[in-house]
């Protein structure tokens, strides 16, 4: 076996770890790790940027440093990528998640992932696709085209940070960046076999300028996606923590890498198929409900739940688009001040349905606003009634699997599951009910419907981040799922 061959599943703690051994040199993990994205990223479209040389450059210096006997970041020499929405490295180009225009286009500012991950030792290797500015749970644009999946290349790999999923899913990286919006982390975690982790609000802290309170509508999060929980715990380690920039970061000094060893004995499990508004694919539900009971040979209690949601799953994934679209307007309006008036100049690089939010989002008033909150406030109290007495929340992640790619750069969900209708941009995900909350939450693989992913969402109670870990962990523990990494690894490249 080849060294691109034996890195391409090892965890990035693992990875890490031999390095600061010296029984493998970052040059070599970084030689290793580049091989493979050459040779199988182009039949999955997952990064759409590269900086091979500039890695390169940092790997040797990586090795410098480890031969000097310098201090090592707990990610020392480690490949990773960022994402390309609004995350930024200076002199890297910024599209905006595949906007024609914005082709060359870069941000002299550097994003948190980029700016923690770096400090941590960690080596960046590009950015990874994702649709326009984030704004659905699929994975395609017009500029770079859809991520396939590395389950199988004729369905999508989901979204926001679909590019991501799918590099770290295929072996291609360790980790990689997800930010989460509405799900963006948690839904191609779902249907690339990953672990998908979001933070609870605070945890990582958001950099945003001008507006350094845009993350709030909705509640707007930073984190890693990875294929073990360990990863993960390790990736909040490195990316949490206070930042006097964020008005909300949590000052918080706790670390979470020995919450994955908690046990979870007698600890309450609230569970819900659907939270009584959603459609989900039957098989979704089948692989969900019978992963649930993973949980008490752990020796927890899951009961199951229900909820009295006022509205109906199409209000509140309408809901979502409003809360979001103001801070969409925001960022194009700041590009037009910069000389770059994308919605007069180039509004045929936008797909329709953003558009059709975008007209509606410049018609909303402060009383339309003001409503919106109040519905997102029933949301929470729903949340909220059920964990007071439980200590995680579980249910499906998607209410469908892996859909198949299109071929003009617009892939969208399903518009119906079950005979329901749904909205194809986020009505199919029952992932961005903590994005109106802040609750932390995850997505772990939960099983295979015909050789697709299945996920398990995971939401722990308000700052119970260790609590969702610690479960996770001992789900793990007893139903692994990396084995399910060989139907990627084998697939046909071409």
């Amino acid at each position: 076996m080849d060294l691109s061959e034996e890195l391409a599943y090892a965890a990035a703690g693992d990875i890490a770890a031999r390095i600061r051994r010296r029984d493998i040199s970052p040059v070599e993990v970084m030689d290793a790790v580049l091989a493979r994205i050459e040779e199988r990223n182009p039949s999955l479209n997952a990064l759409v940027f590269t900086a091979f040389d500039e890695a390169r450059d940092q790997a040797r210096a990586a090795e410098k440093g480890l031969m000097s006997g310098a201090e090592l970041g707990p990610l020392h020499g480690v490949p990773t990528a960022t994402k390309d929405l609004f995350d930024f490295k200076p002199g890297w180009p910024a599209t905006f998640g595949g906007i024609r225009a914005l082709k060359d286009f870069s941000v002299p500012t550097r994003c948190t992932y980029a700016e923690r991950m770096e400090d941590a030792g960690a080596i960046l290797v590009g950015k990874t696709n994702s649709p326009v500015m984030g704004f659905r749970g699929t994975c395609d644009n017009y500029l770079f085209g859809p991520t396939r999946n590395p389950f199988d290349p004729s369905k999508n790999s989901g979204g926001s940070s679909g590019g991501s999923a799918a590099a770290v899913a295929d072996g291609l990286l360790p980790l990689a960046e997800g930010t989460d919006g509405g799900g963006s982390i948690r839904i191609p975690a779902a249907w690339g076999n990953l672990y998908g982790f979001k933070a609870s609000f605070g945890r990582v802290p958001q950099i945003a300028r001008p507006n350094a309170f845009g993350s709030l509508n909705p509640f707007l999060f930073e984190g890693a996606l990875t294929r073990t929980v360990d990863d993960a715990a390790l990736a909040l380690d490195v990316l949490a923590g206070y930042d006097d920039r964020d008005p909300f970061s949590l000052d918080d000094p706790r670390t979470f890498a020995g919450a994955t060893r908690q046990s979870i004995q007698g600890k309450r499990i609230a569970y819900t198929p659907d939270f009584g508004i959603y459609p989900v694919d039957r098989r979704v539900t089948a692989v969900v409900a019978e992963a649930v009971r993973s949980f008490e040979e752990a020796g927890a209690v899951v009961e199951e739940v229900s909820f009295d949601f006022r509205y109906d799953q199409q209000e509140l994934s309408d809901l979502w688009c409003r809360l979001i679209i103001p801070l969409n307007i925001e960022g194009l309006e700041g590009l037009a001040a910069q000389g770059v008036d994308l919605l007069r100049e180039h509004r045929d690089d936008f797909p329709p349905e953003y558009l059709h939010w975008i007209d509606a989002g410049y018609r909303l008033t402060a009383q339309d606003l003001l409503a919106d909150q109040r519905m997102r406030t029933h949301v929470y109290d729903q949340i909220q009634h059920v964990m007071r007495s439980h200590d995680l929340l579980v249910s499906p992640t998607l209410g469908c699997l892996p859909v198949d790619n299109a071929d003009d750069g617009n892939t969208m969900g399903p518009r119906s599951i079950e005979g329901v209708d749904v909205d194809p941009l986020i009505g199919w995900c029952l992932t961005y009910l903590q994005n109106f909350t802040g609750h932390p939450a995850a997505s772990i693989p939960a099983g295979l419907v015909d050789g697709l992913p299945v996920g398990m969402h995971i939401a722990g109670r308000r700052y119970g981040d260790a609590d969702v870990l610690a479960a996770s962990a001992a789900f793990e523990r007893l139903r692994p799922w990396h084995g399910h990494y060989g139907l990627a690894a084998r697939r046909p490249l071409g």
